[in-house]
């Protein structure tokens, strides 16, 4: 996926390991791993039980495959000249030089291959409906910036968000649990979807004009900063109503989640008040916190 976080300002660039770490980009990781928690405490809230050992690899699956794109977008990114000098988002390690095309291409590679070997024993034990979210996830992982016409370069960014890092993972680690997807599970996958969405939007948003100057069409370059603005209303404050479907199903712990409530409406503020330019890297990166604050609270609001 193509959001990113801003990285701690170096006197020196990365080396070894830490080159690696840059490109993996783990402030965003919070963004695979949420939907995991909430469609196992779901899980949890209907059983009460959990088998651990899915949830694991349920986990590890999800952040190997965010991870995988993260490589796979810094290398094509790079090679597609939409990187360069005048983007104000974080530097990637592709276009800075600190690791080649082909070096970080080969990290996605072995990124997805583990993902699959992990992703095995998750099929073994869900059968073909993991099957089915598993290799979509990977085939979305690398069409996110691969293939003649990448997502990311398309409106479409913010919908596969929503679809992979909200309704399919929700799904999945819901289904490891209980073998069952009832109507709560989709509206706890948009629940933490949409914020999950709305981090793709801001980053889409920060880089507008250089997007549209490389070619890119993405939501926020179709409909521009003022309607994008209200997009990311939406896309902050609609999970809210999910919470009280939830509530309304008998979950009454889904509106722990309502305490995530004033930091979205801070930054649905914030967004309107911030002129375009690196100063988004902050809001970016709030908006992250904000969802997974969200995610981490009805997790927890399931298991009480």
């Amino acid at each position: 996926m193509r959001p990113e976080l801003p990285a701690a300002v170096t006197t020196a660039p990365p080396t070894g390991w830490r080159v690696w770490w840059t490109a993996a980009r783990p402030r965003t990781l919070s963004i695979s791993v949420t939907p995991v928690l909430v469609g196992s405490a779901l899980a949890w809230s209907q059983a009460g039980s959990i088998a651990w050992l899915p949830l694991l690899a349920s986990l590890l699956c999800a952040m190997l495959i965010q991870v995988g794109t993260n490589f796979h977008n810094d290398a094509a990114d790079f090679e597609r000249g939409t990187d360069n000098p005048e983007r104000i988002g974080p530097l990637r390690v592709t276009a800075a030089g600190w690791a080649s095309p082909r070096a970080v291409r080969l990290a996605a590679a072995v990124s997805f291959a583990l993902a699959a070997a992990c992703g095995s024993y998750l099929v073994a034990v869900g059968g073909w409906p993991i099957l089915v979210i598993g290799i979509a996830s990977l085939l979305a992982g690398w069409a996110y910036s691969g293939g003649p016409w990448p997502i990311s370069h398309t409106p479409l960014g913010e919908m596969f968000v929503l679809a992979f890092f909200g309704l399919a993972a929700v799904a999945g680690s819901h289904w490891l649990q209980l073998s069952g997807l009832p109507p709560a599970v989709w509206i706890a996958g948009g629940a933490v979807g949409l914020p999950a969405a709305a981090v793709l939007l801001v980053n889409n948003y920060r880089d507008c004009e250089g997007d549209a100057r490389s070619g890119r069409r993405t939501l926020a370059v179709l409909i521009g900063r003022e309607m994008s603005r209200r997009v990311y209303a939406l896309l902050m404050i609609a999970p809210y109503g999910a919470l009280l479907l939830l509530a309304g199903d008998g979950r009454y712990g889904a509106l722990t989640g309502f305490l995530a409530l004033p930091l979205s409406l801070s930054l649905v503020r914030r967004l309107w008040r911030t002129a375009p330019g690196p100063q988004l890297n902050l809001l970016l990166a709030d908006t992250a916190r904000a969802g997974f604050a969200l995610g981490l609270l009805l997790a927890l609001g399931l298991l009480l």
